[in-house]
């Protein structure tokens, strides 16, 4: 499929039909997420995956009774990573993995860590937060490229999500997106015409 006509047919699935993605899909949809682009480098994410049948019952109130929840295959609960500085320390170790020479990226990192000293912890997760949008992009044309449908949602309670899931502090439920299988039709997509955006 070409990416104009994926772009053209993903549209947010109001509801599943239950069926589940098999593993080897749902794995290549998480590499096209993995190598999304962001800031630095950083990648500030973590995805939390719910497949079971209980967890997503226990989401369903807190995500206003929304359908997509429990009749999706996979739940993708995109969370921003305030960890910044933890990040940068792997990203080090990665390129230093990688064959990079320290003494060539001491300067890279030494701006990344300027950087991260320089947020107060509300700005880490307002950065976060804008780098996840990203990543959730390329999860929804992914996984139309993929055979299978999607729905970003914001409808939903990060509070009660880090309650019920047990989130450490440090991630911050921003975004979520069921995949699997449409049970719904594609209504036409309504967008503003191209002289009212491009200016």
């Amino acid at each position: 499929m070409e990416f104009k006509q994926i772009v053209e047919q993903r549209y947010a699935t109001k509801k599943f039909d239950g069926k589940t993605i098999p593993q080897d899909k749902v794995n290549q949809l998480f590499d096209i997420i993995r190598l999304s682009a962001s800031s630095f480098n950083l990648q500030p994410w973590k995805i939390k995956v719910i497949t079971d049948a209980e967890t997503k019952k226990k989401l369903t109130p807190a995500s206003w009774n929304q359908p997509q929840i429990e009749s999706c295959s996979h739940l993708l609960i995109f969370c921003a990573d305030t960890n910044v500085d933890t990040n940068i320390d792997k990203l080090e170790q990665l390129m230093l993995n990688n064959g990079a020479q320290a003494s060539a990226i001491q300067g890279y990192l030494d701006i990344m860590r300027n950087f991260s000293k320089n947020m107060e912890p509300k700005k880490k997760v307002d950065w976060a937060k804008h780098q996840i949008y990203i990543a959730l992009g390329n999860a929804l044309n992914g996984a139309k490229s993929l055979g299978f449908d999607s729905c970003p949602m914001e409808g939903f309670s990060p509070e009660e999500y880090t309650k019920i899931l047990n989130l450490p502090s440090h991630l911050v439920p921003t975004v979520v997106c069921p995949i699997g299988y449409a049970a719904d039709i594609q209504k036409q997509k309504l967008r503003f015409p191209r002289e009212e955006i491009f200016f």
